[in-house]
């Protein structure tokens, strides 16, 4: 896709990776519509990236914010949606509360789900189009700790294949972006001790972003970013008996750091 020729509505755009992708989307020659809950931190970043691109308040995990940024990115014009809006989820399953459990799937999953439903029509009228969902490298690569969290961007990747698959006929190109961890206020403190521990690897809001402007421009179906994630991620869905042997070891770690933060 020609980015000169893209109208972008990017979710979750008040967070670290979402203003990263606003201002190099606009820099590579998109317009953006800007969609959040913070209305007043949405309009500066808007105006920080050019006459054209606008802000929109909605609460996407309500109908109401569904309705207010569909009816703002069809007067935007809009031709790409970004589903980049999402929360961590890090703790023992049977330690959760529920009412967190639901409100991961909610924003993690269900949300992409209804905007993407409900901006179709509008989409496959363009010329040429795209539904980008940015997911993780644990939709592919479960892990302890992240039971609730992997399931959901699990959940979002097989929406993605699917819905690729079923609008192969039409200008809608579907692109699924898993990123490894990345260094944003998303991660909770035990989340970042957890990575130490671990000795994980986190990427820079700025590189994620131009890997998925790289990934919109290309048209790309599915990426992972980062390695050896993305070979561990091609190897659990080859021999998943092995990362369960591999990770049952890293066990009493995840655990000391799930039950040590509140």
């Amino acid at each position: 896709m020609q980015l000169r020729d893209a109208r972008v509505l990017l979710t979750g755009a008040s967070g670290g990776l979402g203003r990263e992708l606003a201002r190099q989307l606009a820099a590579a020659g998109a317009r953006v519509l800007v969609a959040g809950r913070d209305a007043e931190r949405l309009a500066a970043l808007a105006a920080t990236l050019g006459p054209d691109d606008a802000s929109v308040r909605a609460d996407l995990s309500r109908p109401e914010g569904i309705a207010a940024a569909v009816g703002a990115a069809r007067e935007f014009g809009v031709n790409v949606l970004v589903n980049n809006a999402g929360i961590g989820g890090f703790g023992l399953f049977d330690r959760q509360d529920w009412r967190d459990v639901e409100q991961l799937l909610l924003t993690n999953l269900a949300v992409p789900m209804r905007l993407t439903h409900a901006l179709l029509p509008t989409l496959k009228a363009c010329p040429r189009a795209a539904v980008v969902n940015i997911g993780s490298t644990f939709g592919s690569l479960p892990f302890p700790g992240f039971a609730a969290y992997s399931a959901a961007k699990a959940g979002l990747r097989g929406f993605s294949q699917a819905l690729r698959r079923e609008l192969a006929d039409t200008p809608v190109a579907v692109i699924h972006l898993a990123p490894r961890a990345i260094d944003t206020p998303l991660n909770s403190p035990a989340v970042n001790a957890l990575n130490r521990a671990l000795g994980n690897r986190l990427d820079t809001p700025e590189s994620v972003a131009r890997q998925v402007v790289a990934a919109l421009a290309a048209e790309a179906g599915e990426r992972h970013f980062g390695f050896p994630e993305k070979f561990f991620a091609w190897l659990n869905g080859l021999a998943p008996g092995l990362i369960d042997r591999g990770l049952a070891g890293k066990l009493p770690v995840v655990k000391r750091h799930a039950t040590s933060h509140p």
